[in-house]
């Protein structure tokens, strides 16, 4: 059995209120690392990953439903500055994983800039996202569940397209959200303000 992901909750030290750039880089990489290992149980499970192309094509999937949760949890307990300061520097910072991972994967490509694109994929999931409900910072509605289920299922093998949805709704994403919860809540540190949830659009392309 896999080991759970020890993921940074707290700050060691209390110096005031953190930088976006501080929580973004702690959240990115508890969101990177779950989206990860979502992908190695995939391989543990015996569906077939093949490719690094593949294998990155299902960490984006991942990290953008992730990264809209962040959002639905910011937009419930941030000043709209802040949260739009703070999604955006998560944002980018992913961004800068997916391209630092791809490149060390497969090797840089002139013609091609890792970073922008992950940004527009961002910004479409974001719109995608918005369209369904997330009833609570606990769980996402099934529409959306099953909208993450089926971007997942287009990439499979045609002999992993049955059953890999209900890995993903039932398994993957129950913990994978718990995780991220955990670790972007703790990590806040503005005083809770419900505001609801607004327009996604905050990520600026590159």
């Amino acid at each position: 059995m896999a080991k759970p992901i020890r993921v940074k909750t707290v700050w060691f030290k209390k110096e005031g209120e953190r930088s976006a750039e501080e929580i973004a880089g702690a959240v990115a990489s508890t969101v990177w690392r779950v989206a990860d290992k979502a992908v190695d149980n995939l391989g543990r499970e015996n569906y077939d990953i093949i490719t690094p192309a593949r294998g990155f094509k299902l960490i984006a999937e991942f990290v953008a439903f992730l990264a809209h949760y962040c959002d639905r949890m910011a937009y419930a307990s941030l000043a709209p500055e802040r949260r739009t300061a703070v999604l955006q520097a998560i944002a980018r910072r992913l961004g800068e994983v997916m391209e630092e991972n791809i490149i060390s994967m497969v090797g840089p490509d002139p013609n091609r800039n890792f970073k922008a694109e992950f940004i527009d994929f961002l910004n479409r999931r974001f719109n995608d996202y918005a369209e369904f409900d997330f009833p609570d910072d606990e769980k996402a509605s099934f529409p959306a569940l099953r909208f993450l289920g089926l971007q997942i299922r287009d990439e499979m093998a045609d002999d992993d397209k049955t059953w890999i949805m209900d890995q993903i709704m039932d398994i993957e994403m129950p913990e994978m959200m718990g995780t991220v919860r955990k670790s972007f809540k703790g990590l806040l540190s503005d005083a809770p303000v419900q505001r609801g949830f607004g327009s996604p659009d905050m990520l600026p392309p590159e």
